[in-house]
């Protein structure tokens, strides 16, 4: 007579096995077949982590994403892992990073952030400023900081950039530390600078009309 008996070894070979089908289905280049194996690395918990950690080495850069993605979303995975890839040579893996900050934000991203509202792809530095919006109140003094630099001083349009996605960031947290620098920017000449300057200071109840001095 056969009896059936749990065997720990059986399931662990089971998982493996799933494992290594889904991570196939991750990197086979077919994005259908790579969204549906998104979710279930998800539900393969701590279990697919090195793995994905191991594609994010890839020299590939749709594996480097999809491992991106799944980590953005998994509650094993560290902001600090996706941290680097906000500097990495693909810019739709630099999307995927700044993406990721904003589903796991975390003050330690906030320098590295902050030098990707410089980025020359322009969704990868608006992903930046939503991330930044998500990390809140800890990110202000950096993104003051940048709406400071003098306009005299700033070199190239990627540095102005900066300056107006620093502006709505600033205008998307409302924190009051920002009302001296906001005022400041309406004396500039630049339509953005502000638009969010007024945006912001609307936001914290200072709806009142502006007049640059003649």
């Amino acid at each position: 007579m056969w009896l059936k008996v749990n065997c720990p070894f059986l399931h662990l070979r089971n998982n493996v096995s799933a494992l290594q089908d889904l991570l196939s289905d991750l990197t086979s280049g077919n994005e259908t077949r790579a969204e549906k194996a998104v979710p279930a690395l998800i539900e393969l918990g701590a279990e697919a982590i090195p793995a994905l950690l191991d594609l994010t080495r890839s020299s590939d850069v749709d594996q480097r994403w999809w491992s991106l993605r799944v980590l953005a979303q998994s509650p094993h995975a560290q902001a600090e892992w996706l941290v680097p890839f906000l500097s990495d040579p693909a810019r739709e893996v630099r999307q995927c990073a700044a993406l990721g900050l904003a589903i796991k934000p975390d003050d330690s991203a906030v320098q590295p952030l902050v030098q990707a509202l410089s980025d020359e792809d322009g969704m990868v530095s608006s992903l930046a400023v939503n991330a930044l919006v998500k990390i809140g109140n800890a990110a202000v003094p950096s993104l003051i900081e940048v709406v400071k630099r003098s306009p005299e001083l700033v070199e190239g349009s990627a540095s102005q950039s900066a300056r107006i996605h620093a502006l709505r960031a600033l205008a998307e947290i409302r924190d009051h530390r920002a009302i001296p620098v906001m005022m400041k920017v309406m004396e500039e000449d630049s339509v953005l600078l502000q638009h969010w300057a007024k945006e912001g200071l609307d936001r914290l109840g200072l709806d009142m009309v502006y007049i640059k001095p003649v």
